[in-house]
């Protein structure tokens, strides 16, 4: 059983630099867990942290495909494991930071994402998720057991989040759970969830934005444009499609900056709920004058020992 602790959170409430002394101070390594960071050439608008800045620490899946390349969540969720591996091989803590709540839980819940990574819709895991509400979890695991025995040998009644997973899956190939391409998985994770005052937390996103935009993030976005104009990743990415109609002409740059920090704002508070929703999470509040770090590491020591 290899055990990986992950550091998760909203947007700018302090993931880095927290991860880098949790690293220093425990012999860890750190595997980036943002859907974004993994894009060559997307630096400031993504907060990728620069060599200057590992301390020493070595970093993965940063800066492994081109812009133009597709990363699925099965693609990271298959590196992950990989590198999880190698790192606790060394005899090194495996450390996953990141805020891309999907990506987080697809390793934490080993979820079967199926042969193509892509059999998500997140209508049908909604319906599932309304259904289980309105029946209770053991109606829920009785409509799994329906469609796939074999999947609710291997899946206990009260994780809802898996059962829920394995009708998605069901309902999107139309192919037992249980058939799908399975991920061997024998790690035991501790999450560390970052949080603070919300009024604190927008402030942090604003100024970010601010220093993002003095430190070239128009001049990165512009790039992107040119180089495949508003179709780039479907809009994917906070901080880049929202320039490109300042770039077409459709508004002013004041506007464009302003929309980013709305739409990061809106994006913390989603990745609050998430983690809050859907995965077991020890919460610890950034509080200022508080060295929470500190509170962290002993607590995630006496989860080494266990």
């Amino acid at each position: 059983m290899t055990k990986v602790a992950a550091i998760v959170g909203p947007t700018a409430v302090g993931k880095t630099a927290s991860s880098i002394q949790i690293a220093r101070d425990l012999d860890g390594e750190v595997i980036s867990g943002d859907s974004m960071q993994v894009y060559k050439g997307l630096d400031i608008g993504t907060a990728k942290i620069m060599p200057d800045e590992m301390q020493g620490i070595p970093h993965h899946l940063i800066n492994i495909r081109q812009a133009d390349e597709h990363f699925s969540v099965a693609d990271f969720q298959d590196l992950a494991n990989r590198q999880i591996n190698e790192i606790a091989g060394r005899g090194r803590l495996p450390l996953i930071v990141g805020g891309t709540g999907f990506y987080v839980q697809a390793l934490v819940d080993n979820l079967n994402l199926g042969s193509n990574g892509n059999a998500e819709d997140p209508a049908i895991r909604k319906k599932w998720e309304d259904y289980g509400h309105a029946y209770g979890k053991q109606a829920l695991w009785n409509k799994l057991q329906s469609l796939d025995s074999e999947a609710t040998a291997k899946i206990p009644v009260n994780n809802v989040r898996r059962v829920v997973r394995a009708l998605e899956v069901i309902s999107v190939t139309g192919q037992p759970f249980s058939q799908q391409p399975q991920h061997d998985n024998e790690n035991q994770f501790y999450l560390i969830g970052l949080t603070t005052d919300r009024k604190v937390l927008y402030q942090r996103i604003n100024q970010r934005v601010d220093l993002m935009v003095k430190n070239g993030l128009v001049e990165e976005a512009r790039q992107l444009w040119d180089a495949g104009g508003p179709n780039w990743q479907s809009g994917k990415g906070i901080g880049y499609h929202e320039l490109f109609p300042y770039f077409a002409g459709q508004c002013s740059l004041n506007e464009a900056i302003n929309k980013i920090k709305l739409d990061s704002r809106h994006y913390a508070k989603r990745q609050l709920t998430w983690f809050r929703n859907k995965m077991n999470v020890h919460w610890y509040d950034l509080v200022s004058g508080k060295d929470s770090t500190k509170e962290i590491e002993v607590d995630l020591k006496n989860w080494l020992k266990k």
